[in-house]
């Protein structure tokens, strides 16, 4: 079974595909969004002369920031055309409504299954999907969507849980779950405390969401290390948003999430909006091909990612994304130290003595950066008070300000009644 994201031969075979998808895509911005229309006439920018990728870059970017305060205006079809309102998490501040018609949700169901193929599904697998598919979550929805084209069997089990999750691992024997990682570590948990054999259960593969499980070489994060050496799994990171309606999947050789080109231009700018090189970390910055309802022309997703633009092992010519190094605007600058929310659960992550954690940042009286960590410890002791003191500060070169929670506490934290997945980093800088 072959998708979409290895058919091309040559990098000229997906230069010449885009531009006439970029062209296309022009033509129907300036007849149907509102506010593209008048962003090519406040910037002057005749259409006429973007012929290639590369002339994208006369045309000014777009920010979260115009989505927040204009989000209709991006909207391209009359309301009766609108299938599905979907939303964003609203983690980098008010949540934006992505507007779908019936064409896009077979694009969406497209994607996924493009990305289940990458990521070595068949229609032989059956998914467990540990996530919701309410709140108008278009990560569940896409995923159900492309598992049913992709022909293989569904348990909508949704998000938490573990009793519940390994009940039906057992009973069904799915052959793969679809989860965020540290949820993936619970379930190691509860195998453990109820004599579970893990590598005895059907499950061989896990599609990893929301979360980093390789470090910048690809190689596996503590987090990543912490599942497999538990549960022989084969882990595929993803990596998508909701503004994009694409996803970035990984094949097998794990070398990086691949792009599908007939669904997506991207560009990795620095801070002056100009293209970074592959191995150099960048802003990734999308243009969406074949959205009807709310296309998004040079978006920056605040995401810090770089790219490797090298063949794959595994056949596919196009480019391919690294872990997120972080979001632009989670930059802590925390004493001197200059520090991104992934890099600290790292940390964190990798000490036993912490069960489960959330970050917060806020601004002191000078209008600094603090950093505060909200931490479930294994026990109440000055013993492991002490372990954990010293080991963030031998490795931040800092020393955060630490709470300790109850269980009950943490759950309150990390889902709060309007949140749809795990809250890790509140930021509450003025």
């Amino acid at each position: 079974m072959q998708s979409s994201l290895s058919q091309y031969q040559t990098n000229t075979d997906i230069d010449k595909m885009q531009q006439l998808k970029l062209h296309s895509l022009l033509r129907y911005l300036g007849q149907s969004s509102p506010f593209y229309r008048e962003l090519f006439a406040t910037y002057n920018v005749d259409l006429a002369t973007i012929r290639t990728i590369e002339d994208l870059r006369n045309i000014p970017t777009t920010g979260k920031e115009d989505l927040q305060q204009r989000n209709n205006d991006f909207i391209c079809v009359p309301k009766h055309k609108i299938i599905e309102y979907t939303s964003t998490s609203g983690t980098l501040g008010a949540p934006v409504t992505v507007a779908l018609t019936e064409n896009d949700l077979l694009r969406l169901a497209e994607n996924e299954y493009a990305s289940f193929v990458c990521a070595d599904g068949s229609a032989r697998d059956i998914y467990q999907l540990m996530l919701t598919l309410d709140r108008q979550f278009m990560a569940g929805m896409a995923y159900y969507s492309g598992i049913r084209k992709l022909g293989a069997g569904i348990i909508r089990i949704g998000p938490g849980v573990p009793s519940l999750q390994w009940q039906t691992i057992l009973r069904l024997e799915p052959t793969a779950i679809v989860a965020v990682p540290s949820f993936i570590i619970k379930l190691i948990a509860y195998a453990k405390e109820h004599g579970i054999d893990l590598n005895q259960s059907s499950v061989r593969k896990a599609i990893c969401i929301g979360e980093n499980i390789r470090n910048t070489d690809f190689s596996l994060n503590i987090l990543g290390r912490r599942i497999t050496e538990a549960w022989k799994l084969r882990l595929y990171s993803t990596y998508a948003s909701t503004e994009m309606q694409t996803a970035f999947t990984e094949c097998g050789a794990g070398r990086g999430g691949h792009l599908n080109p007939e669904l997506l231009i991207v560009e990795l700018l620095d801070q002056n909006n100009q293209p970074v090189g592959a191995g150099e970390p960048g802003e990734v910055t999308v243009t969406t091909l074949g959205v009807e309802g709310m296309p998004l022309l040079r978006y920056k997703t605040g995401d810090i990612c770089m790219y490797s633009d090298e063949a794959c092992s595994c056949g596919r010519i196009s480019l391919r994304l690294s872990p997120v190094l972080g979001r632009k605007k989670q930059m802590i600058k925390f004493k001197g130290t200059t520090l991104y929310p992934p890099a600290l659960f790292d940390l964190l992550n990798e000490m036993e003595e912490v069960l489960d954690y959330v970050a917060e940042v806020y601004s002191n009286e000078l209008g600094m950066d603090e950093v505060l960590l909200y931490l479930l410890p294994q026990n109440s002791t000055d013993e492991t008070d002490r372990r954990i003191r010293a080991y963030l500060q031998a490795r931040l070169r800092v020393s955060p300000h630490i709470q300790y929670v109850s269980p009950a506490e943490m759950q309150k934290l990390q889902f709060p009644e309007v949140g749809r997945k795990a809250v890790r980093f509140i930021d509450r800088r003025r």
